[in-house]
C-alpha cells in the first residue's frame, strides 16, 4: 500500500511545461517585483497549484532565483549579442538601445527586472538583493572587459577608461528602466539614447 501510495504522490508525472511555467513566473516577478509577488499570484500565472509549484521550483525564493536566471537567458540576452558586434561604439549603442527594446516591449513589463525586482526591499544583504546586485554587477563587468579588450585592439583611445565607459553605458541603462516603469514611451528612450552617444569618445 505504501509504494502505491508512494508513487501516486511522487512519480506521477506532472501535467504543466516546466519551461512555460517559469516563463510565466518570469512575467509576475517582472511586473511586480519580488516583494509584492505572492504566491498565488505565481499560482494563477503559472496555473498551478502550490503543492505543484513547491516540487517544481521549491519556495518563492528559489523560483525567483530561477526566474531570474531565466530572464539573463531570455529577454536579457539581447546584451551577450551586443558584446559580439566589432566596436567599442557598436556594442554601447547595441546595449542602449537594446535596453529601449526590452524595456518598452508590448506583451511584457516595462523596465528591467534584474533593475527593479527588488527596489522596496530595504535589506541589501538579503538573498534575493545580493542575487539582483550580483546579476547587475556581472552586467557591468562584462561590458567592461569588452571595453577593455577593444582598448587593446587599439578600437578605443589610450586615455579612454573601459571601467568609466561601462559605468556610464549601465548608468544611462539603469535611468532608462526607471522612466520606462514610470510610462516613458520608445520615442522618448530612443532620443535618450542619441543624446548618450554624443558622449562616446570621439575616435
Amino acid at each position: 500500500m505504501y509504494c502505491l501510495v508512494h508513487y501516486a504522490l511522487v512519480g506521477r508525472p506532472r501535467k504543466f511545461d516546466i519551461d512555460e511555467a517559469l516563463d510565466r513566473a518570469v512575467l509576475v516577478f517582472w511586473q511586480l517585483g519580488y516583494d509584492r509577488t505572492t504566491l498565488t499570484d505565481l499560482c494563477e500565472a503559472m496555473k498551478i497549484n502550490r503543492p505543484s509549484l513547491y516540487a517544481a521550483f521549491g519556495t518563492k525564493e528559489q523560483l525567483f532565483h530561477r526566474a531570474l536566471d531565466r530572464y539573463a537567458n531570455g529577454p536579457h540576452a539581447y546584451e551577450a549579442k551586443a558584446l559580439t558586434l566589432p566596436t567599442a561604439r557598436e556594442v554601447a549603442e547595441a546595449l542602449l538601445r537594446g535596453a529601449v527594446e526590452r524595456q518598452t516591449g508590448v506583451d511584457t513589463p516595462h523596465g528591467c527586472l534584474a533593475v527593479l525586482g527588488a527596489t522596496t526591499h530595504p535589506d541589501t544583504e538579503s538573498p534575493v538583493a545580493r542575487a539582483l546586485i550580483a546579476a547587475r554587477a556581472a552586467g557591468e563587468d562584462a561590458v567592461r572587459e569588452r571595453f577593455a579588450q577593444a582598448k587593446q585592439d587599439g578600437d578605443l583611445s589610450a586615455d579612454a577608461d573601459p571601467a568609466e565607459l561601462a559605468a556610464y553605458i549601465r548608468t544611462v541603462i539603469y535611468g532608462m528602466t526607471v522612466k520606462a516603469a514610470g510610462g516613458a514611451t520608445r520615442p522618448e528612450l530612443e532620443r535618450v539614447v542619441q543624446f548618450a552617444m554624443r558622449g562616446w569618445p570621439s575616435d
